[in-house]
């Protein structure tokens, strides 16, 4: 049996993408992971295939977060803050404040409210763990992502803030951020439905990251011994050097 058996993790937006694959690979690693998403009947799918807790939670519902803590308990060894997204590729002159103050309540927001409920749980482990889910967008500007980028950025300082604030605690901070990962949903939410535009962010790279190499990544960070913090893990495709340079075939 692995050591891990008894222990526990919260994976927030597990309905698809990152947030399932890592579900998915926690529970092969032994933990029993608390699946937290707002379609329901994706997560109690997945929570029964993994031997898992499905949760309905929106993050950014205060009361929802409150229902995941009580689920989860007075212990926690593993959070993964993966809810998030983008909305909208506009630039700065023509964006949507809408879409702005969305992209801020989902990957900021909610991200500090489940971070806030579940700090005693983790604590409470005497191993606790946070992976942030950020991206390559949290590190570098590019056009059109300036309300995405300027999210990442704050989750990315909000991450190195915790660090300094709880490094007396036996609780680690840690951040992955990813590039071009080709996930179902991730382009077709950004360009609200229109499949074309979204195929078109993958043309011509022959393999891009998919969902499962993040969730690697994740649960290596996850289950490095205690005294081990990864800070910060970027994890890009071969044929990405940077988010506008990209190695298109053809």
């Amino acid at each position: 049996m692995s050591t891990n058996a008894r222990k526990t993790a919260v994976v927030t937006g597990a309905s698809s993408g990152i947030g399932e694959a890592t579900a998915r690979q926690l529970a092969a690693a032994g933990f029993r992971v608390f699946c937290a998403a707002r379609r329901t009947q994706r997560i109690e799918k997945l929570a029964g295939e993994i031997g898992g807790v499905a949760v309905a939670c929106d993050v950014t519902d205060t009361a929802d977060v409150q229902r995941l803590a009580e689920a989860v308990g007075d212990r926690l060894d593993v959070l993964v803050n993966n809810a998030g997204g983008a909305f909208g590729l506009e630039s700065v002159e023509e964006g949507r404040v809408e879409d702005w103050r969305a992209m801020y309540e989902v990957n900021v927001i909610g991200a500090l409210q489940v971070t806030q409920a579940l700090l005693p749980a983790l604590k409470a482990s005497g191993e606790g763990i946070i992976v942030n889910v950020g991206s390559t967008a949290g590190r570098t500007a590019y056009e059109g992502g300036g309300g995405y980028t300027a999210a990442k950025h704050a989750l990315a300082v909000m991450t190195e803030t915790l660090r300094l604030e709880l490094v007396d605690q036996p609780v680690r901070i840690t951040e992955v951020a990813p590039g071009m990962v080709r996930t179902e949903g991730f382009s077709l939410t950004r360009f609200r439905g229109d499949q074309e535009r979204a195929e078109q962010v993958y043309a011509g790279v022959s393999r891009p990251l998919v969902a499962d190499d993040v969730a690697d990544a994740i649960v290596w960070m996850a289950t490095r011994p205690a005294h081990v913090n990864v800070d910060l893990l970027v994890i890009k495709p071969q044929a990405q050097a940077a988010p506008h340079k990209v190695h298109r075939e053809g």
